[in-house]
């Protein structure tokens, strides 16, 4: 059966998802997850990648970004997972492959859905009960996002900046988000548009 199409244009915001292959661990120890971000930043940058949200999970990777072009997130990805293989695999001392071939991605077509992809990223190890909140988590963008922690891999979306007139405005917006519950008809429809690789289309849930 053929691979579904990617969708992916300029500036529309992406849900990429990369997981371990055979759901093995992608993360062992902490200087896996600082390197993976130092390395997610520098090809981000290289790539033209404008990155708003992430988590990194022990074996699965979530991303939103804006691509400058078509070519930008296939680009980032392919560099960013070559030097992070040989790194992991010299680290763990280790050979062959780590990633479950190519990444998945998801375009948000309707800035509406936006956020509602934002908040199912950073809540990821919320739901895998890691944590009981996402600000317990330290490898994901929401203590960026919700509180300001200073980042130098995020770049606000501008319907992240919508939310208020100031920063203090903004982030307590968007940490008021996080009490409303996402439906299991959203959490569905997140992850069916990110494992075909199709637009997220919350008018099918």
């Amino acid at each position: 059966m053929p691979r579904p199409r990617r969708v992916i244009s300029p500036s529309i915001p992406l849900h990429l998802i990369q997981r371990g292959n055979n759901r093995a661990p992608c993360f062992q120890v902490q200087n896996d997850y600082l390197i993976y971000l130092d390395m997610l930043r520098e090809c981000a940058f290289d790539a033209g990648c404008a990155l708003h949200a992430y988590v990194l999970m022990s074996n699965h990777v979530h991303l939103l970004l804006s691509p400058d072009t078509a070519d930008s997130a296939s680009t980032m990805m392919q560099r960013l997972g070559q030097r992070y293989v040989q790194y992991f695999n010299r680290r763990h001392v280790r050979t062959g492959t780590l990633w479950e071939g190519r990444f998945r991605s998801s375009p948000i077509l309707d800035e509406r859905y936006f956020l509602i992809c934002q908040r199912y990223i950073e809540l990821n190890p919320v739901r895998a009960n890691m944590v009981d909140t996402p600000a317990d988590y330290p490898w994901s963008s929401y203590r960026t996002n919700a509180f300001g922690q200073e980042s130098p891999l995020i770049t606000p979306h501008p319907v992240y900046a919508s939310l208020g007139r100031t920063l203090e405005i903004r982030r307590a917006a968007y940490r008021h988000l996080f009490s409303e519950v996402l439906s299991e008809e959203l959490l569905d429809a997140v992850r069916r548009a990110g494992n075909s690789n199709r637009p997220l289309d919350l008018q099918q849930t």
